[in-house]
């Protein structure tokens, strides 16, 4: 397959368009000229017809002299006359033409029926436009040879070719500067993709030229700044994934030197071993958690397996999960039955989550509560701690955003981006009973 660039094309497209043009002038300006020039002749041939026909009566009725028709034999495009009365003989005025064409238009004449007709003739080359015209006793023919109308067509033909080649030259302007135009705001567009290919986009691209090329402008840019802000987000979590690692990690790294010294920050082996055993497995539980985040980011363009899953049973795994670890919490199951359409491993995840989280801050009971409305349903994951401050809640879902009590501030980020994989939405309210997260998905 040829590949061309837009310059090739655009002039190609120009080239093709004057050919096809050209095609069809010299097909139909041809004959439409001719028919022009033809009707033309026979509107010359009634005018100059007239001069004669309207003298020639009143003679007839009046004088049998021919002073009349010798008078008006001279027309300004050559244009003869032939005069048949059954009382004279035929008179002919104007140039002469051969004796076998008169006698064909004479012919002709004596077989009309109507009162005027039209008619051409070829001969030597030339064609003869006549016309006979009845009166009385007789009749008249004027005719008028296409020399007039060839050397007409040869004066527009050749005004038509500069035309044409004025048009052409105006096309070729046109469309050097078209090429011009289209490629400038390509160029430029391509520019900043090869700045972005070095991943150098802090630079904003603006092309104001209000037509297309604008807004294809601002969707680039639109682009640019989710590439910048993705970006940025990007190297935040590495900066709070690292800062959140970093922690453990260093208290592991102590209290084994100090071992290694001999030394006992918790005055026991067994005490500082397990402060470093619990730091190990704070790491590992962040580290799961960074992992299934990321995980979940990565499975955005692919569907989640949707089965009909029921809510008690979900429940009930999660509450086993839970149950031996804050006894002194009551949790509470209502609409067991409700079955939603889930994947099923990613909403043990998220329910989870939600119960950890509501662990964290519940001071008597933990609701976990399944509701069918119309087309969608809800499922409510309740506890009776304190109530969420204001203006912490539009950040609440972000990566890295701990309450008081948070761990990793990755739990409810992994919630919100499940919850978006099934074409849901969750939100957060506080209540007179406590806070409510409310997860809303289609039926």
């Amino acid at each position: 397959m040829i590949k061309w660039t837009l310059t090739k094309r655009i002039w190609l497209s120009f080239i093709t368009l004057i050919l096809i043009i050209g095609l069809i002038v010299g097909i139909i300006y041809p004959f439409s000229l001719e028919q022009a020039l033809k009707e033309d002749s026979f509107q010359l041939i009634k005018r100059e017809q007239s001069r004669y026909i309207i003298p020639y009566i009143e003679n007839y009725s009046n004088d049998d002299t021919n002073n009349g028709l010798i008078q008006n034999q001279h027309s300004s495009r050559d244009v003869g006359h032939l005069i048949v009365r059954s009382d004279i003989l035929p008179t002919l005025i104007g140039n002469p033409i051969p004796v076998s064409t008169l006698n064909k238009l004479i012919k002709q004449a004596e077989q009309q029926k109507s009162e005027v007709g039209e008619y051409q003739l070829d001969y030597k080359k030339t064609t003869l436009f006549y016309i006979v015209h009845k009166v009385q006793n007789g009749y008249v023919i004027s005719f008028m040879r296409d020399t007039y109308t060839k050397e007409m067509a040869k004066k527009l033909w050749m005004k038509l070719f500069y035309v044409f080649l004025f048009a052409v030259l105006i096309a070729l302007i046109l469309t050097a500067w078209l090429t011009r135009y289209l490629k400038s705001p390509l160029v430029a567009l391509g520019n900043q993709i090869e700045e972005i290919a070095k991943l150098n986009w802090k630079k904003p691209f603006e092309w104001k030229s209000g037509d297309e090329f604008q807004k294809l402008s601002d969707q680039f840019e639109h682009m640019r700044r989710n590439l910048v802000r993705y970006d940025s987000s990007q190297k935040h979590f590495l900066q709070r994934a690292s800062h959140e690692m970093k922690t453990p990690i260093m208290i592991i790294q102590s209290y084994a030197q100090s071992v290694k010294d001999g030394m006992y920050p918790k005055d026991q082996l067994a005490s500082t071993m397990d402060v470093i055993m619990d730091e190990a497995a704070l790491m590992e539980k962040r580290v799961q958690k960074l992992l299934y985040y990321t995980k979940v980011d990565s499975l955005r363009d692919e569907s989640p397996e949707i089965q009909s899953v029921r809510f008690g049973d979900l429940a009930e795994t999660i509450i086993s999960r839970f149950s031996a670890t804050i006894p002194s919490i009551q949790m509470i199951v209502e609409g067991a039955d409700t079955h939603i359409s889930v994947d099923e491993e990613q909403w043990l995840i998220v329910m989870e989550n939600l119960v950890e989280n509501a662990l964290r801050y519940a001071k008597h009971e933990v609701k976990l509560q399944a509701v069918t409305r119309k087309d969608e349903q809800e499922i409510h994951v309740q506890n009776d701690g304190e109530t969420i401050p204001e203006e912490d809640m539009k950040d609440l879902f972000e990566p890295f955003k701990k309450g008081t009590k948070g761990q990793f501030g990755l739990g409810l980020a992994i919630v919100k981006r499940i919850v978006d994989r099934h074409d849901g939405q969750i939100t957060v309210s506080n209540t007179s009973e406590g806070v409510d997260f409310i997860i809303t998905i289609p039926s």
